[in-house]
């Protein structure tokens, strides 16, 4: 039964293996996951290439927002889940606590939301600016914010959040 994966494309540096009826065979190339994608890749091609691109074109401070919300997320799964095991006798505290963590994720997907930029192409239809030019969300756009002033909404909800929960404790 022949295989589902597509063959790989040569590379320029690699040379192609020459066989005996004078068709060429491309090489396998050793890179560490597909440039392009197939209507037949296969997932794990799928979430290596999406991985690829999102560490090669997402920033630093877009990653560090997404490690902190990741985890908020295991902060939220590790309080649901001793509530679930241990019980929830001080069910105040476990209720400020998850609300928390469920909180400051939404100010923190908030916040990378208002700073994150998307690179506009030529056919894109997303922002207001020319092609190839880096549209900030929220900028240019009516009402909108500067990153300073994002991130000074976020400490300020951050603040009113974490009050109403320590005082939710008792």
């Amino acid at each position: 039964m022949p295989s589902k994966r597509p063959s790989a494309t040569p590379s320029s540096s690699a040379p192609a293996s020459a066989s005996t009826s004078g068709t060429s065979t491309p090489l396998p190339t050793l890179s560490s996951g597909p440039k392009t994608l197939s209507a037949n890749s296969s997932v794990s091609d799928i979430a290596v290439h999406v991985w690829h691109q999102y560490l090669t074109s997402t920033p630093q401070r877009t990653m560090l927002l997404d490690a902190f919300m990741a985890f908020l997320v295991l902060v939220g799964g590790v309080q649901l889940a001793y509530c679930v095991l241990a019980g929830n006798y001080p069910f105040n505290a476990f209720l400020s606590g998850f609300c928390a963590a469920v909180g400051q994720f939404v100010l923190t997907a908030s916040l990378r939301m208002q700073t994150s930029s998307v690179e506009e192409g030529p056919g894109s239809s997303k922002g207001k600016g020319s092609g190839g030019k880096v549209v900030e969300y929220g900028e240019g756009v009516n009402g909108g914010v500067s990153h300073e002033r994002a991130f000074a909404d976020y400490v300020f909800g951050s603040l009113i959040l974490h009050f109403f929960c320590i005082n939710f404790i008792n």
